[in-house]
């Protein structure tokens, strides 16, 4: 007899529950509403995609960038001249200029600190102020992120060309000072990857693990879930079904992944673009998988919990709405705890099971120690196993009204 089949003749935790989830899978996998399901995050996205795109439009047209000057006055005032003089005929291509500070003979200043405060200047006062032009217009320096000033290189060799009156084939070189190190700009980049990637753990499980409940409602209704609990282990029956709804949101988003790199590879878009996470783009990648799968069987235990007390789908509705707002803070508690580093807070937010997927996924974007992860998924998986078991078991009382032992003995029929 083979190893699968327990002595007692029923078959065995694992081999049951690879029966349940072979199952409910290739069910919802075959059926016509998986089919609507592919095309739900369609919808949402291109919501998302137009709004992006108008805010866009409205930021650029509410934040134009503005290069400031720091010169002595007569410099100052001959660069402004010469972008009035060009601007009617170079609309568009040459930069706002703004006068922030006007220097008296052997007065020095620094851009950086410029950049960083306006030096008080009325004009430059919340505006876009995204490089400052200092020296002289024979010899202009141009301070500011490395994307501003490759920029507007160009346009600031013209102005200065213009100040000093210079023929149409001289053009003062621009000397480039970049004003953000290195490590800072890629430390903000990688807080910006580790913010994205919480926010799609997080909106993909809300949006997938409902599939448990409602799976397990609809069987509940209709007393498949008894003669199932009545043939194998009631452990089985909520390992299978997790697992198969984890199958069939994970082929899901492969679908819309793959849809997603397609659009981005047809727009010139690539990875290059984003800020690498610490550990890679390969690994971070699959720690996403893994810490996906995690975070929807952690919330799938806790709705099968919840569909084992409901009887309608009504109470279904109002008793899984403290737990969906619940894991709302929840990832805000983890976004948080991404910004004190090191700190008990973002301890906290690892080891509570409900908050650990998203703490460790951003802590994989700017940390690229292996070992806590490796720590954190073990500890995740116990309480997975642990919630299952004890949803398993509050079925068994509430609904089966059995033991420990799971079988739902059938009634004696009494004679008549």
């Amino acid at each position: 007899m083979s190893d699968t089949i327990s002595s007692g003749g029923r078959l065995s935790t694992l081999a049951a529950a690879f029966v349940v989830a072979r199952r409910d899978f290739v069910a919802s996998l075959w059926s016509r509403s998986f089919f609507f399901f592919l095309l739900g995050p369609l919808f949402p996205v291109l919501v998302g995609g137009l709004a992006g795109s108008v805010g866009n439009k409205v930021e650029q047209a509410s934040a134009q960038p503005v290069i400031g000057i720091i010169m002595q006055a007569r410099d100052a005032d001959a660069m402004m001249d010469a972008a009035a003089s060009l601007s009617p005929h170079l609309a568009g291509a040459l930069p706002e200029l703004v006068v922030v500070q006007r220097l008296s003979p052997g007065e020095t200043a620094d851009p950086n600190a410029a950049l960083k405060s306006g030096m008080g200047a009325a004009q430059a006062k919340d505006r876009n102020l995204a490089a400052i032009v200092s020296g002289s217009p024979r010899a202009p320096v141009l301070t500011g992120t490395a994307g501003a000033i490759d920029q507007w290189q160009g346009p600031v060799s013209l102005l200065s060309a213009k100040a000093l009156g210079a023929g149409p084939s001289s053009f003062p070189p621009v000397a480039l000072s970049a004003t953000a190190s290195s490590t800072a700009h890629e430390q903000h980049g990688r807080l910006l990857t580790a913010q994205s990637a919480q926010l799609m753990l997080f909106l993909l499980t809300m949006m997938l693990a409902g599939m448990v409940l409602s799976n397990l409602v609809e069987e509940k209704g209709n007393k498949i879930i008894e003669v199932l609990a009545a043939a194998i282990p009631m452990d089985a029956v909520f390992f299978g079904k997790l697992f198969a709804m984890l199958a069939v949101s994970l082929v899901g988003i492969a679908v819309w992944g793959s849809v997603g790199a397609a659009i981005m590879w047809a727009g010139g878009r690539t990875l290059h673009e984003l800020a690498e996470p610490a550990v890679g783009w390969p690994l971070f990648f699959a720690l996403g998988v893994i810490y996906f799968a995690m975070a929807y069987l952690l919330l799938g235990s806790l709705f099968l919990s919840i569909g084992s007390l409901a009887t309608t789908v009504r109470e279904v509705q109002m008793m899984s709405m403290p737990v969906t707002m619940a894991q709302l803070l929840l990832m805000f508690f983890a976004t948080y705890a991404m910004t004190q580093p090191g700190s008990k807070i973002e301890l906290a937010a690892s080891v509570f099971p409900l908050s650990s997927p998203y703490a460790m996924m951003a802590r994989a974007a700017v940390n690229a120690d292996i070992w806590p992860h490796l720590a954190a998924l073990g500890w995740q998986g116990l309480c997975v196993v642990l919630f299952v078991r004890g949803g398993a078991r509050l079925f068994r009382a509430r609904v089966m009204k059995s033991g420990p032992s799971g079988a739902a003995k059938p009634k004696r029929k009494q004679p008549g």
